[in-house]
This record gives C-alpha cells, structure tokens and sequence, in this order.
C-alpha cells in the first residue's frame, strides 16, 4: 500500500507520471487496513458525490479534477485519518468549484462533514491573492477555523501539499512563485507545528524547487558528488552501529537519512557557513521499543564514540511544543565521519512522523478535535484578539511560527517554549499576558539581569512584577515574539491615542477661541462622520495626529461661520508640538531610527555597512550628528572609554519596505571562464542590485574581490550569501564588517 506521504527524491523535482484515479474499493480498503470500524457508507457515498459532482472538470495539468480530492484523501489515509477527515477531503471543493450548496453536504453527509468542509471553502475563496491583506485575512481565517477543529488544517495541508506535487502545471510563473512563497511562508510552519515532519521537508523542498532552483539544483549536484565519492559509506556505518548496539544487548533498527536540500540550504544561512562546513548533511536514526533502551543505546554510543561538544539534546525529558520526542548526538563515528545519531522509540518516532495525526480518534474513542490545547495555537489566537491590522496579524505570527526555539522553565519547573532570541520580556508575555504588561524586572538563574538579556536552552527565569505596570514602548526594539510584539503595539497605540485626543482638543479649542466660537461637543460630534471618524474622540484624535484639518472640522460644525482673517495654519507648537515647515513632507523617512532626537543628523558608518536587522549603535560626534555601527563593528573598539558618546537606537516600523540599503561582501572566486558571470546572476536572482565591485587580489586559481550590494536588510543579505556559498564557483564569502 502506497504511503501517500513519501518525500520525493533529492536529485531533482521532476513530473511525475499520470497517477491512475485510485477505485472506490481501493480507497475504503486503505483506510480500513487501520482502521477496521471505518464508516464504509460514508466514505462510498462521499466518493461518488465528488465523482459526480465534478464531472468533466479538468486540472491544468490535463488530468480529471476529481483527481485531485482523490489525491488529497490518500495521503490523509497515508496520515491514518478518521472517516470523516477522508470523507472531507473527497468534497472539500464541491461547493466551491460544483454546483453543490454546503447545504447538500449537510442532507447527505452530516452536521460534521458540513462544518468542515466549510472550514476549508472559506480558506479557498480567497487563496493565492498577490495583495499582502487578502493573505492576512486568509491566514487569520484559517487560526480561527483549525482553533475550531484541527482536522481541517489537517485536510488544508494535503490539499496545499498536492497542489505542490502538480504545481509545474501552472504556465504563470509569477502565480508559480505566489503559491510557493506562501507554502514556504505558512503552510510548511504549520506542518512543523502539529509535528509532521514528512509533510513539512516536502513543502518545503517543492517551494524551494521553485523559488530559486539554481541554489537547490548545486546543493543536488554537491550531495550526488558525495555520494558517489562515499560509495557504500552509509551503509557501512549503518551496520557497524547496529553491531556495536547488539553487542551490549541492544536490538534496534538502524536507517539513515539525507538532509532535503532546503534543509541543507537553510542551515547554510542560519550557522553562516560554506556546504562543506556542515557536519549533519547524513544523519543516523536509531529505534528501540523503550524510552530506557534510549539511554542506554546514547551511553553505548557515547562511550564507543568521540562526541562533538555541544551537539547533544534531550527532547525525551523536555520535548517540543510539538509533541516530538528523541535525543539528538553528533558524534565522530564509524570510519571517523562526522555524523548526527537520533535516537528514538518506534512510538516517538511515528509521532515524529504524523504528529497529530499520530493516535487519532479511531485509536481512542471520543477525543478532542478543537484546537486550543495546543499552545501555540492559543498565542495566535491571542495575537488575533491583538493586532490591529491583517497585515500586522501576518507579521506577528509569522515571528511566532518561523524562528528556532529556546527551552526555559519558570521557578516551578513549567517548560515554556520562545522563539530564538527571546527575552525575559517575552517569557513574560508567554506566561500570561497580564504578566508581560506588569513586567519591571526578571531573575535568569537566580540572578538579577536587564529585559533585553537573550534567554539561552535550559535557563531559569522569574519574572518581578508590580501591580499597575505598564508595557514599556522601548520593549519593542528587543522582543522576539509575535505575542510580546503585538500586545506592545497594542498599549502603544492606545497611549498614543490619548496623547492625540488631549493635543486635538487643545488645538480646536484654540481656534474655537481665535474665531470666537464657543468650543463645545455637539457641533463636532454631529459632523464626526462627515469626516470617516465614528465618535467626537476619534475625530480629535485624527485631528491631534495631523490627519485631519481642524480648519476644515470647523468649517463644517459651524457653516454659517465666517471666518474675519484669511485661513491659516495653527502652530502646534502653540499646543506643544513642532509645527511642520510649509513644504516640508510630513511622513517619517523610511529608514527612521528609534531612540534620536527627531531631525539628528545621521549617517551610516562604511566601516560596517549596517543594514535594517542588525543590532545597531549610534556614535554621536561632534558636528556631525549620529553615526551608526554595528554592534560587532571593530571601530567600537576605540570608543570603549567613551560611554557619553553612545546612543541606544533601533530601525523604525518602515525599514527596509521603501528604500534600500548596501551591505559589503568579501568573495574567494575560481580564476575560470564566466565565474565572475555566476556571481553577477546569483546576487541578481537574489534581488541584489551590485553597486560596486572591486578585484582586491588575483592568481593563477582565484579572484579576491570586494562587492557592495544593494538589498533591504540583513536577512535579504544572508539570502543572497547562501545563494552564492551554493555555487561551485564560489570558494568563499563573508560579510565584511569593521574593515
């Protein structure tokens, strides 16, 4: 029986052949193989009404559309699905796509089918949208609906996942490219969420195919190179394994595995490193029926082995948020190659595999099917409550879903699960929001540190509240998570809105007062909605924050009014504010920096090239302003004895969206035809614009060159690095910083 969760082959993402349509008989024998009380009237019927209601409808890919449903429900039978889950994925686009009303779904198939199919159709009504708010609202739809019942996030997956397989069908590349970032922005996430690792490598490895097959097509050739040098290497250390564990009495199955070239790729960005830099590209798994046999398969290992210091995990004791359990080792092994061990239960290990969909409802009778006894799920739903638009909601939780995670315990010994980088600020936010907005202080360890302090794997942390506390905004410049960030924001504005009301009523009421009018709340509430403002406040609010013209808000409330002087602008300074000069554009420059004196002159030090990411400091020097380094930046150095001279700043909300910026990069590249046209095209494919390049050093083999690119902050800069360290033709490149 095929396992419709295989991960396709690593030496090239390629057509696959016209998959025969699976048979109805085929279909209820699959999902009765696991399941032997399965609802067989259900899933026959619902397999002819899709048929049906399908009819001649044909894919791109020419194949009759009812394949794809068809498809969809294998690989939830390869997950092991419940009746209902495999009768949802047969109908899930009949009332989209089909005459079929929801209503239909309900008289034939039941109030359960019904709601879930529901839940997928309005994910699909608004799929694939190139507008960034559109997709927010998608996504904030599909918290809600999997918050609900988790299967159809479950069913959404296959259905993204096959649409993947086939996705070389489509003849618009820019609609390719739109589905597959999005894939790779948060289907793949989810999918590493609820811990099925399988689905989650292939989404990602079938998006990068797509966004940028150059990178994934060297990463290939690099690890077919090594195979073909290695030979029968794998298997070789496969057997001495199983031998040195038999010996000591221990029965275990023992598989290797190839990281996915997006694995690969990914690390390469992440640790900064060159691809033969990486010690885990084949790693080793090791299966045992007990979580003792774990240990003492690891203490085997260990002692028979060189171990490579700081590579051991223990998710047995402290698993993932995720469910997933095992213990990571990187050893120097069998014919001294280096090479990661996983060790697991079979138990562990088909969790590992189908995360929740591992022991689902069939097993176990009556279960829970709603969403929110997983963690990160209630953050997100809490960040929905929070953020105020789509687009924030998006950004909030893609910082909640992407990053690596940290472990640390609260002073009872709770686990709690934080993005990489996070601070006791977020830890805070993570307990309870209440106690992220009292936060004053924090104990890492037993001992006193500042909010700003970067927790670490395993760390202690206590939080010190005080009663009435409030969010701080300068919080925002270091906390990580999407919840922290959002409720910050939250606090933010509405501090911000009262500022802004209190300057807007002191600002009409001077004018009131100039024309010799009465100020009062009447006249203005009446024309409140005139100008798109629901109540009198909100109208002096746009008025306060310079949205709105309190010349014009007069007028209307007092149109019988003459004004006896021509009209004129009122100084807000008057009121406590600089008035913008006449002429002058009022919007923020896109790369203003929290923490200066608004109109600082700045500039941006060519020692260290800092780009919107970074961790930034500002040197002020005398005449001539602010200037900005990296943290790391060796010019720092020479200011060390200097403290009144450094400032504490941090990129604004709009960096890197409308303007970019140069980083400066330093490249080995092989003295041979069109290596320096490689380079050019990958920083290029990347998004780069080069500004500048300089060949510093040259000899018979290689070029030493000095390059200076355009991108729009770090992480586009670390993209185009990873780009270029996947070329043959490159031997090395680094980011210059301090030269």
């Amino acid at each position: 029986m095929p396992d419709g969760l295989n991960v396709p082959p690593t030496d090239g993402v390629s057509a696959p052949v016209k998959p025969r349509l699976m048979r109805q008989y085929e279909l209820v024998e699959r999902v009765k193989a696991y399941d032997p009380d399965a609802n067989e009237d259900l899933l026959n019927r619902a397999y002819v009404f899709a048929m049906q209601a399908h009819g001649a409808q044909m894919r791109a890919s020419g194949d009759p559309y009812f394949s794809h449903p068809l498809e969809v429900a294998g690989i939830l039978t390869g997950m092991k699905m419940d009746s209902t889950t495999i009768a949802t994925a047969l109908l899930h686009d009949t009332v989209e796509d089909t005459l079929a009303s929801l209503a239909d779904i309900e008289k034939q198939f039941g109030p359960s089918v019904a709601r879930l199919v529901d839940g997928v159709t309005k994910l699909s009504r608004i799929e694939f949208q190139n507008d960034q708010a559109k997709q927010a609202e998608n996504f904030r739809k599909l918290v809600l609906a999997m918050s609900e019942d988790i299967r159809v996030l479950l069913v959404k997956l296959a259905d993204r996942l096959h649409n993947m397989r086939t996705l070389h069908h489509l003849k618009n590349q820019d609609k390719r490219r739109r589905i597959a970032r999005e894939t790779l922005d948060i289907y793949a996430p989810l999918a590493e969420r609820i811990g099925i690792e399988t689905m989650q490598d292939e989404l990602q490895d079938l998006s990068f195919a797509e966004l940028n097959p150059d990178a994934r097509n060297s990463i290939i050739a690099r690890l077919n190179f090594l195979r073909s040098e290695g030979g029968d290497v794998a298997t070789k250390v496969q057997d001495e394994l199983r031998k040195v564990l038999a010996a000591t009495g221990i029965v275990a199955t023992v598989e290797g595995r190839e990281k996915t070239p997006y694995s690969i790729w990914r690390k390469m960005k992440r640790k900064n490193v060159a691809f033969e830099q990486l010690s885990d590209i084949m790693a080793f798994r090791i299966l045992v029926d007990s979580v003792e046999q774990c240990y003492q398969a690891l203490g085997v290992i260990h002692s028979h082995y060189p171990v490579v210091p700081g590579r051991f995990k223990d998710y047995i004791s402290t698993p993932k948020p995720n469910k997933y359990q095992s213990l990571h080792t990187g050893i120097i092994g069998p014919h001294r190659q280096r090479i990661e061990i996983q060790i697991r239960t079979n138990a562990m290990h088909e969790v590992a595999e189908l995360g929740v969909a591992a022991h689902w409802g069939y097993k176990q009778g009556e279960q829970r099917t709603d969403g929110t006894q997983y963690r990160w799920l209630r953050e997100l739903l809490d960040i929905v409550e929070h953020a105020q638009k789509p687009e924030e909601f998006l950004e909030h939780t893609k910082l909640e879903l992407f990053q690596d995670q940290v472990f640390c315990f609260s002073p009872k010994g709770d686990l709690i699960a934080l993005p990489r980088g996070a601070t006791p600020v977020d830890f805070a936010y993570a307990v309870h929001s209440g106690v992220g907005d009292c936060c004053v202080g924090a104990k890492v360890n037993g001992r006193m540190v500042p909010l700003r302090t970067v927790l670490h794997n395993g760390d202690q942390v206590e939080v010190v509240t005080q009663k009435g506390g409030t969010p701080s905004p300068a919080w925002e410049r270091f906390v990580v998570s999407g919840k922290a960030r959002a409720r910050i924001r939250r606090f933010v504005r509405a501090q911000q809105r009262t500022e802004y009301v209190t300057l807007g009523r002191a600002i009409l009421d001077k004018l009131c007062k100039q024309e010799g009018l009465d100020f009062g709340e009447k006249p203005f509430e009446a024309v409140a909605k005139t100008f798109q403002a629901a109540t009198f406040e909100d109208l002096l609010a746009n008025i306060g924050a310079s949205l709105q013209s309190p010349r014009d808000v007069l007028n209307a409330a007092f149109p019988q009014h003459r004004a006896k002087t021509a009209e004129k602008a009122i100084p807000l300074s008057e009121a406590g504010m600089v008035a913008p000069q006449k002429g002058k554009a009022h919007a923020h420059p896109p790369l203003a920096l929290k923490g200066l004196i608004p109109g600082m002159a700045i500039r941006f030090a060519r020692c260290c090239h800092p780009l919107p990411g970074d961790a930034i400091v500002g040197i002020v020097a005398t005449g001539r302003g602010v200037t900005i380094h990296t943290l790391d930046c060796e010019t720092l150095s020479s200011f060390r004895d200097k403290p009144e001279r450094w400032v504490d700043v941090g990129w604004g909300d709009a960096y890197g969206k409308e303007s970019s910026m140069a980083g400066r990069l330093s490249i080995v590249v092989t003295n041979q035809p069109n290596s320096l046209g490689s380079l050019t095209t990958i920083i290029g494919k990347g998004g780069g614009n080069i500004l500048n390049l300089k060949i510093t050093n040259r000899t018979t083999d290689f070029f030493d060159i000095l390059v200076d690119v355009e991108v729009k902050d770090s992480a586009h800069l670390m993209n185009v690095i990873a780009a270029l360290r996947a070329s043959t033709a490159i031997i090395s490149v680094d980011r210059t910083k301090g030269r």
